[in-house]
């Protein structure tokens, strides 16, 4: 009988696991958004305006990392929407200032409980234990990558 040379297993590594719970988040939070007219982005918009107050618009863009011809575009469906005000910064007019209305923070509490149902379905196996130390393993991971 033939012995097969040992190959060193590789360290025990979680994107793989990441990228599918979050492919299934996203797919269940786009179904829970869309009844309240919002998709994912609009959410984490929402959310990072709500957190950090009233934000510029080169700010925002920064924190969500994307062009900011692209911000322009999601704070025009937002303001559209009635769920953001831009208005130009008084110690630089060429800067906007953008913060969240009181619609934006009612709708922002509703996709707020559509997602915590989308969760509870995706992350059914743990205990709210495990739920509380994940929670706080990526805010840990997230805050050391990208500090606020």
């Amino acid at each position: 009988m033939e012995h097969l040379p040992v190959v060193n297993q590789p360290p025990c590594r979680s994107a793989a696991m990441l990228d599918y719970l979050t492919r299934q988040m996203r797919i269940g939070a786009e179904a829970a958004l869309a009844p309240l007219g919002m998709r994912p982005r609009h959410f984490l918009a929402l959310t990072m305006l709500r957190d950090g107050h009233e934000v510029s618009q080169q700010a925002l863009s920064s924190i969500l990392q994307i062009d900011g011809a692209n911000v322009v575009g999601l704070l025009n469906e937002l303001e559209a929407a009635g769920l953001v005000n831009r208005r130009r910064a008084p110690e630089d007019r060429r800067r906007h200032i953008v913060e969240l209305t009181d619609q934006g923070h009612e709708q922002l509490a509703q996709a707020e409980f559509a997602l915590a149902a989308v969760e509870d379905v995706v992350l059914a196996a743990l205990t709210g234990k495990q739920r509380e130390q994940l929670a706080a393993l990526l805010h840990r991971a997230a805050t050391s990558t990208f500090p606020a």
